[in-house]
């Protein structure tokens, strides 16, 4: 579900704006809108975290070894080595350019020569001269770079022996000292009053009025208001809860007048998942990598990747694909069978399957949620056309002969139900255009269904793929004649395989960041009516460290 929000005015005497910052913050309950403060203390407030940030970055460049740095320096003393490694960087460069220009006239010695020009001596017809005499010999020249570099790599040195775990560990008190000054700035002052606006969870008002008791605060709560964007905390039924760090992973967040699509989105996504990957030994890969980072995995990811991971070894049972190969014991499951049809008819009807009822889940969850307004009938009639749509889909591609009859009377009774309910007769002046644009949707809803073949295609390419690498390393063996070549060839078909399967894994990866994704954010969602415009709830707190 997804949490009421209250919007809130808080007021405060304006001598204790701060000691009233600090108890909201040890509330941890108030959303504040930060983003739009940038004022001179925020200002102040990023420039030292972006210096923090340089600083981390500038030690980690200059390290070139893996062992952690042991000298603790601060970030001043760390951006004041890098920046006289710039300078004498540029000094460098300029003394190369000096020497690439005087070194064809040799080591001479410049001050001699100019004493002599200036006695009248021509120097012209004893050697070749720059018009402009250098202000060096060339071998002083080549020693003040010799030194340049040897301090050069003096200030690498000192960069890579820091301990940029010092400086990391500052950033959650630097990012509290921006919120807290963008919090400040956001504090309207009206004489000896100041006042705060923000929003909290209904669930948490008891909480800040014992806190407001306490402290002397003035409250004014009240519920959102048409026009006004409250932030969104999405609250998923306990198993589902993992979803949340997908969600902030991804940077998306529902409206929080629409929907909590968590339940659907992880079984679907897990699907999705599976199938993209398209293999049992990857997944058992993905799994055995989760299990090993354990410890180092937040609880919500590790339990979403065992899913996912999971899911894709059930799926390599069901369709028997393990590093593109298969295994006998298992190629008598019916179910490998039915998907192994050479037509790919079954496997296509199943991605479409999968599709329409995905997308007549939105619709028939949007229908109940409507009832009993007049609207729902025609979320119940969309439902219907997304099932004869799948009909017309699979009589394109040739899985089924023909539409059948009964088809037609849903899409007919279907059709008008959409045409009658979606607008309602008062709404025809601001909204009858919806009634134009129906033929236009109804052919947008066919594409959408088409578009589940994707996982077909994807996880096909995936087998394919690793079918073709395997072949590539078994054939170097079985064209090998003597021992040696066979062992050579071996040891390439070692290489072929890992570097191949380990690329095929990443792209099954990237995939799954496009096309899962997009299933669920997209195509579900336009027929959900989720935009994914909401802003997450993001209290005013401490960071935890």
């Amino acid at each position: 579900m997804i949490v009421k929000m209250l919007h809130l005015d808080l007021l405060c005497v304006a001598s204790e704006s701060n000691s009233t910052l600090e108890a909201l913050r040890s509330l941890g309950a108030v959303h504040l809108d930060l983003s739009s403060a940038q004022g001179s203390e925020v200002s102040l407030a990023k420039g030292d975290a972006a210096d923090a940030e340089k600083a981390v970055r500038f030690i980690l460049k200059a390290r070139a070894k893996g062992e952690n740095g042991a000298i603790q320096r601060s970030v001043a003393d760390v951006l004041a080595i890098q920046k006289s490694l710039e300078e004498k960087n540029d000094s460098l460069e300029d003394l190369n350019r000096e020497i690439a220009k005087y070194e064809p006239y040799g080591d001479f010695d410049p001050k001699l020569a100019k004493k002599l020009i200036e006695r009248g001596i021509d120097l012209a017809s004893v050697a070749e001269l720059p018009e402009v005499l250098p202000p060096k010999r060339l071998s002083e020249m080549k020693s003040d770079a010799l030194n340049l570099k040897l301090a050069i790599d003096n200030d690498i040195a000192k960069l890579a022996e820091s301990d940029e775990k010092a400086i990391i560990s500052l950033f959650p008190e630097l990012s509290e000292r921006i919120a807290f000054a963008a919090a400040k700035e956001l504090m309207l002052q009206n004489g000896a009053i100041s006042v705060i606006s923000g929003w909290i969870p209904e669930r948490n008002l008891n909480e800040l009025k014992n806190t407001a008791s306490n402290e002397g605060w003035g409250l004014l709560t009240r519920e959102a208001i048409e026009g006004e964007t409250p932030p969104t905390l999405v609250e998923p039924p306990k198993f589902f809860k993992p979803m949340k760090a997908l969600f902030d992973g991804l940077g998306i967040a529902p409206a929080y007048t629409e929907s909590d699509v968590s339940v659907p989105f992880m079984c679907y996504f897990s699907l999705f998942f599976a199938m993209l990957v398209g293999d049992g030994a990857y997944g058992s890969i993905f799994l055995l990598g989760t299990l090993a980072m354990r410890k180092k995995l937040p609880r919500s990811w590790f339990i979403l990747l065992t899913v996912f991971s999971a899911s894709t070894v059930v799926w390599g049972v069901l369709s028997n694909t393990w590093f593109g190969a298969q295994i006998p014991a298992l190629a008598s499951l019916p179910t490998v069978t039915w998907l192994a049809d050479p037509s790919y008819h079954n496997m296509m009807l199943l991605c479409f399957t999968i599709g329409v009822s995905h997308l007549m889940l939105a619709r028939l969850w949007n229908g109940v949620c409507r009832l009993p307004d007049s609207t729902a009938v025609a979320e119940f009639g969309w439902a219907g056309i997304l099932l004869f749509m799948y009909l017309v889909t699979n009589s394109i591609v040739g899985i089924f002969s023909a539409i059948p009859q009964w088809g037609f009377y849903v899409f007919y009774a279907s059709l008008a139900s959409v045409f009658l309910f979606s607008v309602k007769p008062s709404e025809l002046k601001t909204r009858g255009a919806e009634l134009g644009m129906l033929p236009l949707n109804i052919m947008s809803a066919l594409g959408d269904i088409i578009s589940y073949v994707r996982l077909f295609a994807v996880g096909l390419a995936s087998v394919k793929v690793a079918e073709n690498f395997n072949s590539m390393a078994t054939g170097l063996v079985a064209g090998a004649d003597e021992i040696w070549i066979k062992a050579l060839m071996a040891i390439a078909m070692v290489a072929i395989l890992v570097v191949g399967h380990a690329l095929n894994l990443a792209m099954a990866g990237l995939s799954i960041l496009v096309h899962a994704v997009r299933l669920n954010t997209l195509e579900f969602s336009n027929h959900k009516g989720v935009s994914w415009s909401g802003v997450a709830y993001n209290p005013f707190k401490r960071k935890k460290v």
